[in-house]
C-alpha cells in the first residue's frame, strides 16, 4: 500500500515515515502543500491513503483536501493537527477528511487509525487478491495456488516481491514498464539501482515457478512486463 505523508515538522515526519516503512508501507513524504500536490498529480503513482498535517507551508492540509474532493478524488485522508476544538474537527471532516488525529499522539494510535481506514475501504486491503487460481494472502505475505477457493500450495514472498506481484495482479494483461514499477513501488525520493526491476522480477519468477506458474510474468521486449493469467 502506498501512502502520501504531508508533514513539515522534520522530526515527526521522519518518525512517521520510519514507522510506516517498518510496516511495509511505501511512503512519499512531502514537507509542504505544493510539493504534496505535485505528488498527487503525478500520473505514475497510485496512492491508497493520505496523511495530511493541517498547517503547512504553501497549500494547507485543508486546501489539499478541498482540491482533492473538487476533483472527486476519494483518497482516504487522516488529518493531523494541533487544532483540538470541536469546531476545528467539524471543519476538517466537512472538508473531506476521513479521520482526525490531534497532536501529540502515539505512533500505535496512528497505525491503528490507518488500519481502521483500510477496513472501512476493503478494496485498499482485502484479505486476498485473486486472479485466476492464484491468490495473494495479505495476512501471510504469500502467494497461493487455489482450487475451488481452497489453498493447495503457498510460497512466502519478501516485501518487494509481494509489492511487485500485487501491482501485476491489479493490472492483469496490461503492459507495465520498468519505469512504472519504479515509480509505484519505490518512494519518489529513493534512488534504486538501474537493474533493480529486472532483478526483482527474476526473484519473483523463481517463486512462482515453484508453484507451477512458469511464464506467468512475461517479458514484452521493448515495452516491459505483463502478467498473463
Amino acid at each position: 500500500m502506498r501512502i502520501i505523508l504531508v508533514e513539515d515538522e522534520t522530526d515527526l515526519g521522519f518518525a512517521i515515515k520510519q514507522a510506516l516503512c517498518q510496516k511495509s508501507y511505501i511512503v512519499d513524504w512531502a514537507c509542504d502543500g505544493n510539493q504534496a500536490w505535485d505528488y498527487l498529480e503525478n500520473s505514475w503513482t497510485e496512492y491508497s491513503l493520505g496523511i495530511f498535517d493541517w498547517l503547512l507551508p504553501g497549500l494547507s492540509g485543508l486546501e489539499l483536501l478541498n482540491r482533492l474532493r473538487q476533483q472527486d478524488n476519494p483518497l482516504p485522508v487522516l488529518m493531523l493537527t494541533a487544532k483540538d476544538t470541536m469546531e476545528d474537527k467539524v471543519i476538517g471532516l466537512d472538508a473531506g477528511a476521513d479521520d482526525y488525529l490531534v497532536k501529540p499522539f502515539g505512533m500505535a494510535e496512528l497505525l491503528a487509525r490507518l488500519r481502521a481506514l483500510a477496513r472501512r475501504s476493503p478494496q485498499l486491503q482485502p484479505q486476498q487478491l485473486e486472479v485466476g487460481n492464484i491468490a495473494l494472502d495479505y495476512k501471510t505475505n504469500s502467494v497461493c495456488l487455489t482450487e475451488a477457493g481452497v489453498t493447495k500450495k503457498s510460497v512466502v514472498l519478501t516485501t518487494k516481491e509481494f509489492q511487485f506481484l500485487e501491482y501485476f495482479m491489479r493490472h492483469p494483461g496490461q503492459n507495465i514498464t520498468s519505469e512504472q514499477l519504479l515509480a509505484q513501488i519505490w518512494s519518489l525520493e529513493s534512488e534504486p539501482m538501474s537493474n533493480v526491476v529486472a532483478a526483482q522480477v527474476r526473484l519473483l519468477r523463481r517463486k512462482l515457478t515453484a508453484l507451477g506458474y512458469e511464464g506467468l510474468i512475461q517479458t514484452i521486449y521493448g515495452l516491459g512486463y505483463r502478467l498473463d493469467p
